[in-house]
């Protein structure tokens, strides 16, 4: 079984990217994140595409704003839409949705950003990663968490440790509720694989920092114990990040029981840039 989670940034936008990719990939499970379209709006736009492709799907949408799905060829049994006992901001957001597919509780997230580490969005962030904690331990033992995780593990997982202090993503509590998960037994199957390689999924648009390869590792792949010991690979399609009209995410892909494309690698192809000196480039925030 060959699970895919992919931060899409606008499902409208990336149709000429996601179709074609799909049919070249071939996963049995996509997690999709920032469709950025109510349900209906997905549907009319690629219920047909998706079932002539043997995928059956669950959403949870909203006009504009965040968005999550699963697409799915080997079930989609108890679906959950949203976080159950999530804080919103106000209201809950459109981040969340879960269901049984091939045995397997899969989630889709799409983690609160948290904005500034001073902020309520921050607070928010933080709540919110606590209440996933629980509603995971409450669950089914095989489970894997998708998703955009809007977390970056450890430093090796950011291009400069230096460029993001005092940002989001990279702050002792973040990491924290992100601790919290693995305490459950769930296990980053990525990192596992390729414990010192350069592998990151996310690069934002400006200042060429995708040529540049100045990224971050923050969307993921968590399985516990027993689905864990069934990867047999583990990787980020990097190549889905290249060419006209990309989302500033990469795919991240697991195959379980059987890898169709062998252990092709944390990416494809790999980056030409070098990687950076410390203190040598910035967010382009800053």
């Amino acid at each position: 079984m060959r699970i895919a989670t992919w931060n899409v940034n606008s499902v409208k936008q990336r149709v000429p990217r996601l179709l074609p990719w799909l049919d070249q990939r071939k996963p049995d499970v996509v997690c999709l994140q920032e469709t950025k379209l109510a349900d209906d709006a997905f549907t009319a736009l690629l219920g047909d595409e998706l079932a002539g492709r043997g995928y059956e799907f669950a959403l949870n949408g909203e006009l504009q704003w965040n968005g999550v799905a699963i697409l799915s060829k080997v079930g989609l049994d108890d679906v959950v839409v949203g976080l159950p006992g999530a804080p919103g901001f106000p209201h809950p957001e459109a981040r969340a949705v879960s269901a049984t597919c091939g045995g397997v509780r899969v989630h889709s997230l799409y983690v609160p950003n948290g904005r500034t580490p001073d902020s309520d969005h921050y607070k928010y962030k933080l709540a919110w990663l606590a209440t996933l904690r629980d509603v995971v331990e409450k669950g089914p033992t095989d489970v894997m968490v998708c998703g955009d995780i809007n977390i970056a593990p450890a430093d090796a997982d950011l291009f400069d440790p230096e460029a993001y202090v005092g940002q989001t993503h990279v702050t002792a509590p973040e990491r924290q509720a992100l601790a919290d998960l693995h305490a459950l037994g769930l296990r980053d199957v990525v990192r596992e694989r390729w414990p010192n390689e350069r592998v990151f999924t996310y690069w934002d648009y400006r200042a060429g920092m995708f040529h540049k390869d100045l990224g971050m590792r923050i969307d993921l792949q968590l399985a516990s114990g027993a689905v864990a010991d069934r990867v047999k690979a583990a990787w980020v399609d990097r190549l889905a990040r290249k060419g006209t009209g990309p989302s500033d995410h990469a795919p991240v892909m697991v195959d379980l029981d059987d890898a169709p494309d062998g252990d092709i690698g944390p990416m494809v192809p790999p980056p030409s840039a070098k990687p950076a000196k410390k203190g040598s480039a910035k967010l382009p925030q800053s």
